[in-house]
């Protein structure tokens, strides 16, 4: 286990004893750590001994083998992150550690920070190798990787030449040397006099080397001896050098984290581990700047990015908060008026007679169970009872086929099998790459929130599905060590939102598109964990719900528009976020429409958060729908339009009349649809 210095432990007891402050609770959650095997932090969230019984009881297959992958032995593969294509790509793909985008070469690695620009529909910010180094590796590996730092070792046939550390918000590129050997460079470095460094300067950025070895006559190679690093970096635009060389000098080994989450603040702390245990500078992203702990030092510069200025900070630990978002499972319909009441009862009804055949697939399976129990919640409140009875007896029995641990072996829909090669949980009928661990949350989602919501308050049916609804939060939020299931699957705490590919084979980085189903996913674990009395994982999931939440906002669907980054872009959302840039574009659908659907969708009880600013939510519907709503998800737009005002929200009922039933999804029903909107008149 790599060590924290006392100055990050005690920066972390303060930021969450401040948390606990605000919230009025006791701050929880525990800290992932990092060694040659990740070990997860030590918690209760599915231990192994919790854990190794439900796996052993699933069949196990193997749907899609991932690519090879540049993995040491006994680590777990690396899916949903925001290095996979540096594991799976063939060759390796570029990952962005924000500020660098990095890749590795044939003999080494090259980095830069990437130049933003922006265009009508896309702000870029690709791969830049800028500085480039030839370690003489013929192969090179993974060998750790934690919260948000990899380690990666060169080799030389059977020797270990060494090993460079790269970390999300650092703008340093470290490798420490395991035999004397010389780096060659691609561009020379010079003495900077009175720095203690070598500097070039390259389209007007000035990159750094800070080393204990001989660099030779002409800046084109440096000799490392056994145990001696080399630390390049990228200087800040109103950075120091000398702030720089003095970070230099203590190069980042690992990552930590600790989170709190209760009451009216969401808290994520960020260690970065050095060598001596020094301060390092770190990039604050602008949602995290945004709501920095008090006193923390960002006086080191900025530097571009796709998603705004990036701030430097001087810091042990990067602290942030984020207003708390409370889980919701139904819609809150005691203020409706009696005719109110009396037109969803007779839709119910209706909808539960149309409801069609159950899907074999997680996704569209997923989300018949949130449609049935979206209608059951509302059944229950306007009495119609005869509805819900028929709604429980369906979902109950779906959820029973779903949640049998042997199903697997006697069907092939409708059930779970453990991947041990991948090392998580795949549904029998894979859709949009589930089976190489695409979308795991988003699918899963609509499980944990049919499941949460139905079980309640019946703690009978919480225990007969618990042993397969948990295998599918395993899979997703595991944060103690195991061999079973990587930590965290799909949530990246430095950028504060998911990642949905599964291996990321794309020369932009990982990406994600629906970022109000990765939300919906949180919420619906939230809810799962109180169902089934899961504290632990319950605090687990308030914290990524926030967090999404906050991170969708700033970067999908809220971010400012007169920030120097959107000048030049023609629209109010970017609907697929990128490593390497930002889209307004979609994997399935060109239409304007699907560009705000897809991050406004399933519009989940919980989806107030994307209310606050009526003028932005005209302005994103003014860009995605302005010949009117009988388009592509339609009926979620015109559900988020009920989030503008009174006024709108009665348009928009007005509006679902002439709503043709193919524009309701199939994730929705004209109940949900017009009791959203009665309760946001």
């Amino acid at each position: 286990m790599r060590a924290r210095g006392s100055a990050a432990v005690g920066f972390v007891a303060a930021l969450l004893a401040m948390a606990a402050l605000v919230s009025g609770c006791t701050p929880t959650g525990p800290s992932s750590t990092s060694s040659a095997v990740p070990t997860g932090p030590s918690s209760t969230v599915f231990p192994t001994s919790s854990i190794a019984p439900l796996v052993a009881a699933v069949p196990e297959r193997t749907m899609k083998a991932l690519p090879h992958a540049r993995l040491d032995a006994g680590l777990l593969p690396p899916t949903n992150r925001w290095f996979s294509g540096l594991v799976f790509g063939t060759p390796s793909m570029p990952v962005f550690p924000l500020p660098l985008g990095f890749q590795l070469s044939a003999g080494g690695f090259a980095f830069g920070v990437p130049t933003v620009s922006t265009q009508p529909a896309v702000i870029t910010g690709g791969f830049a190798p800028i500085i480039s180094a030839d370690l003489g590796a013929d192969s090179q590996v993974v060998t750790a990787y934690d919260t948000a730092s990899v380690t990666i070792e060169q080799r030389d046939g059977s020797t270990r030449l060494g090993h460079t550390v790269i970390a999300e918000g650092s703008p340093f590129v470290s490798f420490t040397a395991e035999k004397t050997m010389s780096v060659t460079f691609g561009q020379p470095f010079t003495k900077a006099a009175g720095t203690g460094a070598w500097t070039t300067e390259i389209g007007g950025v000035t990159y750094g080397l800070v080393s204990a070895g001989a660099l030779a006559e002409g800046g084109g190679s440096l000799r490392l001896s056994h145990g001696q690093s080399a630390t390049w970096f990228v200087l800040s635009t109103g950075g120091s050098v000398a702030d720089f060389v003095t970070a230099a000098r203590h190069p980042v080994t690992g990552t930590t984290l600790t989170w709190a989450s209760g009451g009216s603040k969401a808290t994520t702390a960020l260690s970065y581990a050095t060598v001596g245990d020094a301060p390092t500078i770190v990039a604050a992203m602008p949602h995290q700047a945004a709501a920095l702990a008090p006193g923390t030092s960002c006086a080191a510069g900025t530097y571009p990015s796709i998603y705004g200025t990036l701030s430097a900070c001087t810091v042990t630990t990067l602290g942030w908060m984020t207003p708390a978002i409370a889980p919701r499972g139904s819609l809150d319909l005691s203020k409706l008026s009696a005719s109110q009441k009396a037109r969803l009862a007779a839709q119910v009804t209706a909808d539960v007679v149309s409801t069609r055949d159950e899907p074999a697939d997680t996704y569209y399976g997923g989300k018949w169970l949130y449609r049935l129990v979206n209608l059951l919640e509302i059944a229950k409140q306007v009495g119609a009872d005869d509805a819900a009875a028929a709604i429980t007896t369906k979902l109950v029995a779906a959820i029973d086929d779903w949640t049998d641990p042997k199903g697997c072996s006697t069907r092939d829909s409708h059930c779970f099998v453990y991947d041990a090669s991948a090392k998580g949980i795949v549904g029998l009928q894979p859709s949009f790459g589930s089976d190489e661990f695409n979308d795991h949350h988003f699918h899963y989602g609509y499980f944990f929130y049919a499941a949460g919501v139905l079980a309640a308050d019946n703690p009978e049916l919480a225990a007969r599905w618990a042993p397969v609804i948990n295998l599918l939060a395993a899979d997703l939020a595991t944060t103690a060590k195991s061999s079973y299931f990587p930590v965290q699957r799909v949530f990246d705490a430095y950028a504060g939102h998911s990642w949905a590919s599964g291996t990321s084979i794309f020369g932009d980085g990982n990406n994600q598109e629906s970022s109000s189903e990765a939300v919906s996913a949180w919420n619906g674990l939230a809810l799962w964990a109180a169902a089934s009395s899961q504290s632990a994982l319950e605090t687990e999931a308030r914290w990524m719900l926030s967090a999404e939440v906050a991170s969708s906002k700033a970067y999908w669907t809220d971010f400012p528009l007169d920030a120097s980054v959107y000048r030049g872009f023609d629209h109010t959302v970017t609907s697929l976020v990128w490593g390497g840039k930002r889209d307004y574009a979609t994997f399935f659908s060109a239409d304007p429409s699907t560009k705000l659907g897809i991050v406004v969708l399933p519009m989940s009880p919980v989806a107030d958060y994307l209310g606050g600013d009526p003028g932005r939510i005209a302005a994103n519907l003014a860009d995605s729908v302005p010949n009117g709503y009988d388009v592509v998800f339609g009926d979620f737009l015109l559900m988020y339009r009920a989030l503008e005002g009174p006024d709108a929200a009665a348009s928009a009922l007005e509006a679902t009349s002439v709503l043709n039933e193919d524009r309701i999804d199939d994730g929705n029903s004209r109940s949900y649809l017009l009791a959203w909107i009665m309760v946001h008149l």
